[in-house]
């Protein structure tokens, strides 16, 4: 499972004291949680948090006064929710420890000792999250269960479930067959009873072969008999199932005059065949997957699944014509097939990509074959149509074995390391080796340090600007900077793609020095072209440890002739409070320059206003969470107007970003925000051109 800046911790935390829950919550933050706390004052609080608000944990404080832990306890139990509580003491005995599981608290965590807290709340929040899923699953398989039911009523073809030679199960095409008017008559009626008797004895051996677990034949024929006695040619095609949590056979059985005019090796190629490349078809390909999957994990040995793709599909589409394309796949499927050995498995697994499976290949022998893959096409000239092109591919794999013998699990890491290799380029290969994982992650990361100390070198970093609309006043023209990486292709690379490994090694303050040095440059240009342009960046907290980014800006400012008014520097809530005397001296050394700060992901934290007493931020920006269903959302909108009354108070500006409809713009407006940002106004791009 997924945690971290991506998926925030929904925490509830019942304390009396304020500055404590908010060292807390500040700790979480500082080990990477992106965390959602609420705080209630009272039991009536509490109520109406447990009632309107969804949360994943709470910690209570065993000596909380405002909201007793016994008060707490009964009003979980109440709520009818799945809600971990986690209690938190200065100090445990045995008798605490009796009284908390007593009091049904799930777990503890110790108060002055911040990594036991951390790993105490991850923990319940990691089962709470694996309670979620596994309901979400069983409903899920339950409608699975319905809807399967549904199809085989539905079917035209004689479907039955057989359990120990005993029907459990058949649709009403089956029932129709034999003269049934209702399977309450079929039930329990051994299928040997539906077999002519000229083929029973074969099909009993049939029968018990299938008893003592061996495979069934793909196809079996025999003459079957109906209620009055009439015979007719027949075959039966076998399916290993479950039903109702029993093992058993599903056995579809058609009349053989139905498939007359094709030989069963036709038939079967018919149906496991790609009409468009000739290659395996997805759905066998997934049959022969499944059963190598089955034989590693049972016997162990090592294979490797490859999902291939050629890189730039759409773009070749447009030069070669629509209407070509299958030519061009046929000849992606004959470069595939002229390249791989005798033994290997090849299909075309979706629209235009490939799936390769070769058993016996350890990581060495499986990373040879996928160069030899991308040398093969990177060689070679494909024909398709009236054009012959060049086409490369990338390569996403996993090397198969006990660690990873789930047949979701390895095509979900097949696809993350093929989308991976895509979005770097192109023409590369990514395999996962789960028996090398630490070596293969090393590589990775390593392979993206570079990237970015390239970037950083080489200016391959660029900017895309987004407007911020005025909701009062006379509009000024003002635009926030997203930093974007271009790859070895020229294509556009994501930040959460980069960013969280470039501060794991060091480099987020060399880019924030791009990033403000290039935001100062292009103002510069603006205003060279008629145009009083303001510009907002993000910094992170890295650049507020000594005063390198404050003499970078006042060099950049000095070189481009530039006021720094212009320029708005932006530090996240949650990291001027955990890094409040550096802030305090980075925003007083800026304004001596002109520079503006302001606050993003504002309100986030369970006192934001007591965080400007001691930071003189000149603009906030409302967390986007705020903006989640706006309309609907009555806590939010008071929440909002709420934050904008305190701000326009104290003479702060304030911004809402993620505007998604013209309700929230109303809704912004009404409350006094005064400036809305969002693809509903203007999306992100390389331009400057939106008309204020």
């Amino acid at each position: 499972m997924q945690f971290g800046k991506d998926v925030p911790l929904r925490l509830l935390v019942v304390d009396d004291s304020v500055e404590d829950a908010e060292a807390i919550v500040n700790g979480l933050r500082n080990r990477g949680i992106a965390v959602r706390p609420g705080r209630p004052e009272d039991v009536d609080a509490l109520q109406d948090l447990l009632g309107n608000q969804s949360w994943d944990v709470i910690l209570a404080a065993h000596d909380a006064r405002t909201v007793p832990l016994d008060t707490l306890m009964q009003h979980v139990d109440a709520s009818g929710k799945d809600l971990p509580v986690v209690v938190l003491h200065d100090d445990v005995d045995s008798a605490r420890l009796v009284a908390n599981a007593a009091s049904g608290a799930r777990g503890f965590g110790l108060r002055g000792q911040p990594e036991h807290l951390h790993d105490c709340l991850v923990r319940e929040w990691t089962d709470l999250r694996a309670r979620r899923a596994l309901r979400k699953l069983e409903a899920h398989v339950r409608e699975t269960d319905r809807r399967c039911d549904a199809l085989i009523e539905s079917s035209r073809d004689p479907i039955a479930y057989i359990h120990e030679g005993m029907h459990i199960r058949a649709n009403s095409a089956y029932l129709e067959m034999f003269g049934f008017e209702d399977f309450d008559e079929i039930e329990g009626m051994s299928l040997l009873d539906m077999v002519a008797s000229q083929d029973v004895d074969a099909f009993r051996a049939l029968l018990k072969a299938l008893s003592k677990g061996e495979a069934p034949p793909e196809r079996y024929k025999l003459t079957a008999q109906n209620l009055d006695g009439d015979t007719f040619p027949a075959v039966m095609e076998f399916t290993a199932a479950t039903y109702e949590g029993e093992a058993c056979q599903q056995v579809v059985l058609r009349k053989q005059d139905l498939n007359a005019g094709m030989s069963d090796e036709e038939r079967r190629h018919l149906l496991e065949t790609d009409q468009a490349t000739g290659l395996l078809n997805r759905q066998t390909f997934l049959k022969r997957l499944e059963d190598s999957v089955a034989d590693v994990a049972e016997h162990a040995g090592q294979q490797v699944l490859l999902l291939i793709e050629p890189d730039h599909y759409n773009r070749m589409l447009q030069d070669i014509g629509l209407d070509a394309s299958d030519e061009l796949l046929a000849a992606c499927a004959e470069r595939l097939r002229a390249s791989l050995a005798e033994g290997d498995i090849v299909a075309r697994f979706s629209d235009h990509q490939f799936a390769v499976l070769r058993r016996g290949s350890d990581h060495a022998a499986s990373m040879a074959l996928a160069e030899s893959l991308l040398k093969a096409f990177a060689d070679a000239v494909l024909t398709a149509g009236h054009r012959s092109l060049n086409a490369t591919v990338t390569i996403g794999g996993v090397q198969i074995g006990q660690k990873i013998a789930n047949v979701s699990s390895i095509l979900g890491k097949a696809n993350q390391g093929l989308q991976s290799a895509m979005g770097v380029g192109g023409n590369r290969v990514e395999l996962f080796d789960p028996g090398a994982a630490d070596r293969a992650e090393l590589e990775r990361v390593q392979a993206w340090v570079d990237r970015i100390r390239d970037a950083i070198d080489n200016d391959r970093f660029l900017m895309h600007y987004q407007p911020l609309v005025s909701l009062h006043g006379e509009p000024l023209e003002m635009y926030e900077a997203y930093l974007r990486l271009l790859n070895e292709n020229g294509e556009l690379v994501q930040p959460m793609t980069f960013l969280q490994i470039a501060e794991e090694h060091g480099l987020l303050w060399e880019i924030d020095r791009w990033v403000v040095g290039r935001a100062i440059a292009v103002i510069a240009e603006r205003a060279k072209a008629g145009h009083d342009t303001t510009v907002l960046v993000k910094i992170t907290e890295m650049s507020l440890q000594d005063d390198t980014l404050v003499k970078h800006i006042t060099e950049q400012l000095a070189r481009h002739g530039i006021d720094g008014k212009r320029l708005v520097v932006q530090l996240p809530e949650s990291k001027v409070s955990t890094h409040l005397r550096a802030a305090q001296g980075f925003q007083a050394d800026v304004a001596k320059l002109g520079v503006r700060v302001g606050l993003e992901q504002f309100g986030s934290g369970l006192n934001p206003f007591q965080l400007l007493n001691h930071f003189d931020a000149a603009m906030i920006k409302l967390d986007r969470a705020f903006m989640e269903d706006l309309g609907s959302n009555p806590d939010n909108q008071a929440k909002i107007r709420e934050i904008a009354e305190n701000a326009r108070t104290s003479g702060k500006q304030t911004i809402a970003e993620f505007v998604q409809d013209a309700a929230s713009m109303s809704i912004l407006f009404g409350a006094g925000i005064d400036y809305a940002q969002g693809h509903f106004l203007a999306p992100a791009s390389p331009e400057m051109d939106y008309e204020f």
